[in-house]
């Protein structure tokens, strides 16, 4: 029998020939009501026309007008909620998310199928954005017809069923903890070095920053001339105090040889006496006096009390130093070098000294081992943080005031550990879904702690034997039922 083809016709003209139409329906009504109203009042022909044409003009105007700012508004309103939508995918991807998933939801798409059309629209960008409402219907209909129409190969009542879900039983595991700091580099034991003796004018610095010095050598060699005078002149004095000494020592002996003969007094042995002694105490002050020149002299030049390495030099040659200045050399005793990292006060409970850490200065892949050999003993008030300080030996990719980021072994921790999808965040904290007994999910408030390359470790709201929802979280909602599955073991 012949069948007559369906032919579908549909309007495919621009908006113009829309606007034209609403316009002449809409305008030309008021210039006919005007004409006909003046038609009964005035009797000139004239007046009524004119009227009637300016009218048309000023609704024409009017209309045109009005149809600017409305699409003006239009594309206004929609480049803004695209801008909106644009910063919520960046900025609240995980609403965004659910958004879409409870969209798919409602034409009743559940479990994998939701599952993968979800995924696969957020999956694309630019499609994702685009999307409009119409199109989600369309999408929805007819992928809830392929998914559970006559073509699958579920059973008729499976649309009844619950969706079936992956969980893993986490169960506790041990590891070697791990606490992550950062913190500034430093010498361990730092000595500031200035001037001790009087100062003066410096002559020459043979030593510069970055080099190894040794104790006892010469820092910076200062000027001595005025100094070595006065050395030379104590010396002097020495010589004239033996001299008086010997000078009194001769008249007592001479004078001792004649008292028996009556020549002298009892009283002028005496006298003689003291002079004798006092000219020798004289020879001791001297001496004294010269030894405090020389020591003094022997401090002017700076030298090192202890061998490291010179950290920083603040001094050259012609300048001129005195005691009671800044330091004028900065020397790292034995070139020990050490981090000062922060650490919250939580974690600044679980260390101790002697634990091992790594140090990698920042701008360098290199790391170095150390050991804490200090913990602070006060928490800062306003960070709540303490400062662990971490013995480095020397190397030349440590530098003293260089930023560093540290791992420090806190030792073995037992607890449960989830792959990344099983947690979920949002403005509450991290949570995850475990299933009831009546197979029912249920949202569950946890608190992470070390990433490992198997997965997070749960250190709060977990015991380990909860059912826990292994990815399709972001799909569900507390107190949706489900059908768990239980993931293989991959241990």
């Amino acid at each position: 029998m012949p069948t007559v083809p369906h032919i579908e016709k549909h309007f495919t003209a621009t908006e113009t020939v829309r606007d034209v139409v609403i316009g002449m329906a809409d305008g030309l009504t008021v210039p006919f009501a005007l004409a006909a109203g003046l038609a009964a009042a005035v009797s000139s022909t004239k007046v009524i026309v004119t009227a009637g044409l300016a009218e048309i003009v000023a609704g024409a105007i009017a209309m045109g007008l009005g149809g600017y700012l409305a699409a003006r508004t239009d594309a206004e309103h929609y480049g803004s909620e695209r801008a909106r939508e644009d910063w919520e995918i960046d900025n609240l991807r995980d609403k965004e998310v659910q958004e879409v998933t409870g969209i798919f939801r409602g034409y009743g798409l559940q479990g994998d199928a939701l599952t993968t059309v979800v995924s696969a629209v957020t999956a694309d960008r630019k499609r994702w954005l685009w999307i409009g409402g119409a199109v989600v219907v369309v999408l929805a209909i007819a992928l809830f017809l392929v998914t559970r129409g006559g073509g699958s190969d579920l059973p008729p009542d499976s649309q009844n069923q619950a969706p079936a879900i992956t969980v893993v039983v986490p169960g506790r595991t041990t590891i070697e903890g791990t606490i992550t700091a950062t913190g500034s580099l430093a010498a361990r034991r730092e000595m500031p070095l200035g001037v001790v003796g009087d100062g003066g004018r410096v002559v020459s610095v043979p030593v510069d920053a970055g080099q190894w010095v040794h104790a006892g050598q010469v820092l910076a060699v200062i000027d001595r001339a005025v100094q070595n005078q006065q050395a030379l002149s104590a010396k002097a004095n020495i010589d004239v105090a033996r001299a008086d000494a010997e000078l009194a020592e001769a008249n007592l002996e001479r004078a001792t040889k004649l008292i028996a003969r009556g020549f002298i007094s009892k009283a002028d042995i005496d006298q003689l006496t003291a002079t004798r002694d006092a000219a020798r105490a004289r020879v001791k002050v001297a001496q004294a006096q010269y030894d405090e020149l020389l020591a003094r002299n022997a401090r002017i030049n700076i030298v090192a009390p202890a061998s490291g390495l010179l950290l920083s030099r603040n001094v050259e040659p012609g300048q001129v130093v005195s005691p009671g200045g800044n330091a004028l050399f900065n020397v790292a005793k034995d070139g020990q070098m050490e981090m000062l990292a922060q650490v919250g006060e939580e974690d600044l409970a679980k260390l101790s000294v002697g634990k091992t850490a790594t140090v990698v200065p920042v701008g360098t892949e290199q790391s170095f081992t150390g050991q804490i050999w200090q913990l602070s003993p006060t928490i800062d008030q306003q960070s709540r943080q303490g400062t662990v300080r971490i013995a480095l030996a020397w190397h030349p990719g440590l530098r003293p005031g260089g930023f560093a980021s540290a791992t420090i072994n806190s030792g073995a921790v037992s607890a449960p550990m989830l792959p990344e999808s099983a947690i979920q965040n949002d403005e509450q904290g991290s949570f995850v879904y475990v299933v009831g007994p009546d197979d029912k999910v249920q949202r569950r408030a946890v608190k992470t702690g070390l990433v490992t390359e198997n997965g997070i470790v749960i250190s709060q709201g977990l015991t380990g034997n909860e059912k826990v929802v292994e990815r399709a979280g972001g799909f569900l909602s507390p107190g949706d039922k489900i059908r768990p599955k239980l993931a293989p073991s991959t241990k």
